[in-house]
Parts: C-alpha cells; structure tokens; sequence
C-alpha cells in the first residue's frame, strides 16, 4: 500500500469559517485514510510532505465551462474551426484547470460534428488519464435559434424529444437557451414545454441546465423545476424563491463582465469599446450581482462557473468569479463552498469538492487563507487528483 502524509498543513473545506490549524492527511492508495492533528497521524511507512504553511482545499469544480473553445474576444468564431482544433484546444484547457486547483469541468456547450458533440469525445478521451479534470457534458446547445454546428434547433412540440436525442447521444446533462433569438425577452420555450423536458431527462437521470439571461427565461426555468440557471442576470426575489422550493442552482458568471470590461482597453471591437457597449454592460453586471444578492436571500444554492471557451474568460480563471462572489455579498466561506461541495450537488458526485475520509483525495494545496482572502485560490502550490500528485 502507498502512503502519503501531507503534515502540518491548514485545512479549509468549507465547513467552518475559519481554518483548523497543525492538521495532518493521510493518503492511502488514492483515497483520503485519515484526517487529523499532526501528532495523531501515523507517518511510518509513509512518505511526508511538509505541507507547513500551505492550506488544504477541496479541488474546485468550474460547473459552467467550454473545454472545446478557446475563449477571447473572437470566442463565437472559434468555435467553427476544425474539429480537430477544438479538440486540441480542449486538451490545453483540460490541463490550465488542474494547474489552477480545478478538478471538475461541467462542459454546457460544445459544437458539433456530424451530428455529434465534440465533447463527448473529448470526454472519453480524457477520463481516467492522469493530469486531466473529471468532466462531465451536456452535448450541443438546445435552442429556438443559433450557429451552424453549435446548435439544436427546436420549439415547444419538440423540446422533449431533442433533449432526451443529446442523452441518446451519450451526455451526462442537456442544456437549454432560454433567451429568445434577436434580443426578445421573452422565453421561446413555455413552461409546460419545459416542465414536460425536465420530467423526461429526470426520469432518465439526466440534469437540466438552463442559459438565463433575462427575466422571463429564468422564471420559466424556475417554474418548471430544472436543475440550474446558469449566468442568472436578471433573478428577482419572486424567482428566486421559486427556484429555492423547486431546489434549482444558481451557476453565477460574474467574471464574464469582468472580463468585457478588460477588453475596452485591449481590442477594437466595437460590442466592448463603445460607450453603448460600455454602458449595456455595466447595467447587464449590475443585474448580474443584484441576482446573486436575491439568491443569496432566498437561500437558493449558488455554484461557480468561469464560462471558460462560451465567453471571453480563458480557461483557469475559476478564482476570479470566486473573488466577484466576494464583491457580490457572499462571505469567503459562502465563496469557497460555491466553488467546491455547492458545485458537486450540482454535479450529483458525492465527492466533488469534498475532503473527507475515505473520499478519493482529491485536494489542492494554495498559499494563503480563503476564508479571509479570496485570492488565495489563486496561489496554487500542489494538486492531488486521486492521490496522485499531478501539479
């Protein structure tokens, strides 16, 4: 049996607001055997890592992210190259995440070829090689209207049946656009639609996801009891207690606005550097945080997400959005459980974000407190995936 001790280490998982101190993890054959005080962990036979003044963390799950695209400003465009482009580009990014700390990808969107989602083979590529993030996939985009091999396009008569095609397909989750085309607030799917596709991929146990930029779609998703909102720009209360009783997740984006705001300095696009751009996008980030706020009221559980690849966020950043949860009202505490075990839920994996005995060990070790300071997840020093070290 290979042991590993990592000793004298800082632990925060989530649990308490502040880090339990001297504490020592056993790794034994790729799972975590003990948890403890340093003077109770046994180190015979083992090899020690001093781990003194690092803090243990749950590895951290990206639960909105684009492995096959390569983010930027140009990020709708690059998602038309060549399959074998994307997938070589997913392979780097696969590898940028567990260089940061981020173990779990929830892929929401990948093109297609010839009717297949990239990412499914971009899945079964990586799963189970060292050096690479569990991953978990929703296939091609469903949606009223969209790009050329990036999308499914169908109306409420055939939601249903283009849903549970992506689950034929091999997908893990199906993923909805509830913004309707050419900026129309209204949803392009009914709740009725909705609710009658959830059921469906539910009963399959499958997961719905839900792209929600405006009001109305995120009511929509609300109502019909999906299983996350993802980006949420618009929540109000009224919504968010709905998505509360219904135990819908918020996947919150913050960092996308953060990100448009940097290319006002760095490109020539004018959808980022003119003052109507400029100013739709500080109303759409005000919305954006005021949605975090309502469901932080609400209770309603919140998870990151980068959006890596889909937007202009690179893969990676996953610290960055945990840093603007902090700016939105969250506490580090509220933060760092978004970033990991809230994530997991998500995901439906017992383990994901998780550190505890028995568990996989799967554990990054940063410099610093993120139950004072956010960004410390930034400050990756060590990543264990499966009781291998692999950074």
């Amino acid at each position: 049996m290979t042991r590993t001790i990592l000793h004298d280490a800082a632990l925060a998982d989530g649990s308490s607001d502040s880090l339990r101190l001297g504490v020592s993890v056993a790794i034994a054959d790729g799972r975590i055997e003990a948890i403890g005080p340093n003077g109770e962990i046994d180190q015979q036979n083992a090899t020690v890592i001093d781990a003194g003044g690092a803090v243990i963390v749950p590895g951290m799950v990206d639960c909105h992210s684009h492995l096959t695209m390569q983010g930027g400003s140009h990020w709708i465009v690059r998602g038309g190259d060549p399959p074998d482009v994307l997938r070589q580009v997913a392979r780097e990014n696969a590898n940028r995440l567990v260089q940061a700390g981020v173990l779990w990808a929830r892929d929401v969107g990948a093109p297609s070829s010839n009717g297949r989602p990239i990412s499914l083979d971009v899945r079964d590529e990586l799963s189970g090689k060292a050096g690479n993030p569990y991953i978990r996939v929703a296939g091609t985009w469903i949606g009223k209207t969209g790009y050329p091999d990036m999308w499914v396009t169908t109306d409420d008569d055939g939601l249903k049946d283009a849903a549970l095609h992506q689950l034929d397909l091999g997908t893990d989750f199906v993923k909805i656009y509830l913004d309707a085309p050419g900026g129309v607030k209204d949803s392009p799917f009914s709740v009725a639609a909705m609710k009658a596709m959830a059921d469906a991929v539910h009963a399959r146990g499958g997961r719905v996801a839900c792209h929600s930029g405006y009001l109305d779609g995120a009511r929509v998703a609300a109502e019909a009891g999906v299983d996350s909102i993802e980006h949420g720009m618009e929540l109000d209360d009224d919504i968010a207690r709905t998505m509360k009783k219904h135990n819908v997740t918020l996947t919150s984006t913050l960092s996308v606005f953060a990100s448009w705001e940097t290319f006002a300095h760095t490109t020539t696009i004018d959808r980022f550097t003119t003052e109507e751009s400029r100013q739709r996008i500080a109303k759409r980030k005000a919305g954006a945080y005021a949605s975090v706020a309502a469901a932080k009221r609400a209770g309603v559980r919140i998870a990151t997400g980068s959006d890596f690849g889909g937007g202009s966020v690179r893969a990676g950043h996953l610290a960055w959005e945990v840093e603007l949860l902090v700016a939105a009202g969250l506490t580090p505490r509220e933060a760092l459980v978004a970033a990991t075990r809230a994530g997991g839920e998500l995901l439906g994996d017992d383990h994901a974000g998780r550190i505890e005995k028995g568990m996989p060990a799967d554990l990054v070790l940063i410099h610093g407190d993120p139950l004072s300071d956010a960004r410390a997840l930034w400050r990756v020093w060590a990543v264990f995936r499966g009781g291998r070290r692999v950074v």
